[in-house]
């Protein structure tokens, strides 16, 4: 797995912009899709941040427009924030200070499964794992900071 980085601060770590490459995998049907484009987190009136990624998604040959926003609320320590929707409805909480953290989120009858990892200073990613009745796949998204050392 590689040496984990442990994150004091998890607001002021993820703060900025990021590269942000994701890849999908149908594991039922073996297609493969493929996410490009950037995740930025600026600072929410209140604390916390708004994580709002936009790129472009390929599903099947076609491009498409992609994005998503999610809130990142300070938890209960500085490692720790709680991950919610946009329309503040809760997705999971997310605790860093070891470097690494699972988190499952029910959805409907399939459940996603999140295992995050912090690589380096300026380098972080998630494995989401979907499975149930809609569902079976697997997600693996690379997050490398536009500017190192900020």
């Amino acid at each position: 797995m590689g040496e984990l980085w442990p994150v004091p601060d998890v607001l002021a770590y993820l703060a900025g912009r990021w590269r942000t490459e994701r890849s999908v995998r149908d594991l039922a049907s073996g297609l493969d899709g493929w996410f490009e484009g950037v995740t930025s987190f600026d600072a929410l009136d209140g604390g916390g941040l708004l994580g709002h990624e936009s790129g472009v998604f390929t599903w099947q040959g076609v491009t498409r427009p992609a994005e998503r926003t999610l809130r990142y609320e300070p938890g209960g320590a500085p490692g720790r924030a709680d991950v919610r929707f946009a329309d503040g409805r809760p997705f999971h909480g997310l605790d860093l200070s070891s470097g690494r953290h699972a988190a499952d989120h029910p959805c409907a009858a399939d459940l996603y499964r999140g295992e995050f990892t912090v690589r380096a200073p300026d380098r972080w990613r998630t494995v989401w794992r979907v499975g149930g009745p809609a569902k079976d796949l697997l997600l693996t998204t690379d997050y490398l900071r536009e500017t190192p050392g900020a």
